[in-house]
């Protein structure tokens, strides 16, 4: 996915919300839909996009689905965004 694509997806405060979640570790979509107080629909399309994106990443385990961060994608958003911050003169 494209950088402009990426930060679409980064925009909104709900998908930065669980990033910030996921950053403690793996969780469900149960959990994140308890924590965030929203239905699992309005989860679902906050996870698709995030998966679509690469921000994020699913695992199976049994009868549940995780979610993880993607933190090579952040990385290379950091290395992007470094690129401003060099000399100022």
């Amino acid at each position: 996915m494209s950088d402009a694509n990426i930060f679409k997806v980064l925009a909104d405060k709900q998908r930065r919300d669980i990033l910030i979640m996921l950053k403690n570790g793996r969780m469900n979509a149960g959990e994140i839909a308890e924590q965030l107080g929203v239905t699992p629909a309005a989860l679902s399309y906050h996870l698709k996009l995030l998966k679509g994106a690469d921000l994020i990443m699913e695992y199976k385990q049994k009868n549940f689905i995780y979610y993880e961060i993607n933190t090579s994608v952040f990385d290379d958003l950091i290395l992007w965004i470094g690129q401003f911050g060099g000399d100022k003169r």
